[in-house]
């Protein structure tokens, strides 16, 4: 007996001890605070649970929360066990997206966070979510304006889910767009406001005024669980009309001035390349010949020689008088005026010919008749070898011209306009 009363008095022992165990664990899970303002906030097919938690229960760093989801339908069958999905394990956020879970837009959800600490847990916290009901209907993508005479024409862009799938395509056939436009531009809203409502993504908004400023906004809206995005942000233009005549007639004149402007300019600029080229290389003014044997690459070529960097620094230039050649031309008398003396002049016995009755001294018969130079008269001994040279023949005649030429060509500069001198014997 005494040993039965030993054993049970032992597993007695153990019970107590294992519901003492049971209770310390849930005071010290009662203890640890449980999430606050549990919420959904959510955007299209954008799902984020949020929450608060009382920071002063515990130390913040060494706090974690768990989240879990399943389908409400299955919490129907109690006598199976529940699979919650994990969602985000012991993370110190407030918050954890449930996006890339891909939750049916119209299935009904049910999603439960705890707080962990130290080997501790909270009591979970539920919400049920269905996005189809719940979730936020975003505004559209985009709003464009497009200009169409005196009319604007409204581009819309449907919101889009999170896979970039139109909204009004996959979830929300009805859905429709609320238009609000006014005169006037985007800071001031004016008084005479005007909304239309239509399902379509162009809208064409009418009674416009010409030469008038609009700003639109667009809304997204869905009746069947009243839902209604935000407004889009003003996007202003400017109404166009019928131009008046006066201003085609200054845009044609505008036009053709423009036009005449830079025909000119590139006529001129043609003409003036074109010059620049020619007179590059084709120069009026030719160099002489032993000029082109030092300043050309070669004996026949037009083209002068750069100088390069190598060349000498310093080049020693001498000036130079460029002359024309004087040209000398002779005028011999015929032989009949050699063979018969003048009247009025005999032969004396040296064969020379004197004039009679003359006191000895007479005119030498050479006249210079070129320009300016026939008014120089000759010295007496030119003239008394002018005469001597009456006599001689045609070389010998040239010959003595030339040689008393000699000393005025030399002590005389060269006068340029009377390069032919005709003597006359």
């Amino acid at each position: 007996m005494s040993a039965a009363l030993m054993s049970a008095a032992s597993l007695t022992a153990g019970l107590l001890l294992f519901f003492v165990c049971l209770q310390a664990a849930a005071v010290g899970a009662a203890e640890l605070a449980l999430p606050q303002n549990v919420t959904m906030v959510t955007l299209n097919t954008n799902y984020t649970l949020s929450w608060g938690w009382d920071q002063s229960a515990a130390e913040s760093h060494a706090v974690t929360f768990t989240t879990e989801y399943i389908g409400r339908h299955k919490l129907k069958y109690k006598n199976r066990s529940l699979k919650w999905q994990m969602a985000c394990n012991q993370t110190s956020q407030r918050s954890c997206d449930l996006t890339r879970f891909n939750l049916h837009y119209l299935g009904i959800y049910v999603i439960r966070v705890r707080a962990n600490e130290n080997g501790h847990h909270s009591d979970w916290v539920a919400k049920e979510f269905c996005p189809d009901k719940e979730a936020a209907l975003g505004p559209p993508t985009e709003v464009r304006l497009s200009l169409a005479g005196s009319v604007l024409d409204v581009f819309i862009s449907d919101p889009v889910t999170s896979n970039n799938v139109s909204m009004k395509e996959k979830h929300h056939p009805e859905m429709y767009y609320r238009i609000v436009y006014w005169e006037g531009s985007a800071d001031s809203q004016a008084s005479g406001v005007q909304t239309l409502t239509s399902s379509a993504n162009l809208v064409t908004l009418p009674n416009l005024m010409a030469w008038t400023w609009y700003c639109v906004r667009v809304q997204s809206r869905y009746d069947f669980y009243n839902k209604s995005s935000s407004f889009t942000s003003p996007i202003c233009m400017q109404t166009e009309g019928l131009t008046p005549w006066w201003l085609i007639f200054l845009y044609f004149l505008g036009s053709l001035l423009i036009c005449f402007m830079l025909v000119l300019l590139g006529v001129l600029g043609f003409f003036r390349i074109y010059k620049t080229v020619k007179d590059l290389f084709y120069p009026s003014n030719q160099l002489p010949s032993h000029f082109k044997e030092y300043l050309c690459d070669s004996p026949g070529s037009d083209i002068p020689r750069l100088l390069t960097p190598d060349s000498e620094s310093e080049l020693l230039c001498d000036k130079v008088i460029i002359c024309p050649e004087p040209v000398l031309e002779i005028h011999n008398p015929p032989p009949e005026a050699l063979q018969a003396p003048p009247s009025g002049l005999e032969p004396d016995s040296s064969g020379r010919h004197s004039r009679q009755g003359s006191s000895g001294s007479g005119d030498s018969g050479v006249y210079s008749t070129g320009g300016t130079s026939g008014q120089r008269q000759p010295s007496s001994a030119q003239t008394s070898a002018g005469a001597e040279a009456s006599w001689l023949g045609p070389v010998n005649l040239e010959r003595v011209k030339m040689q008393d030429m000699a000393p005025g060509l030399k002590s005389q500069p060269v006068i340029t306009d009377e390069g032919v001198v005709d003597m006359f014997v």
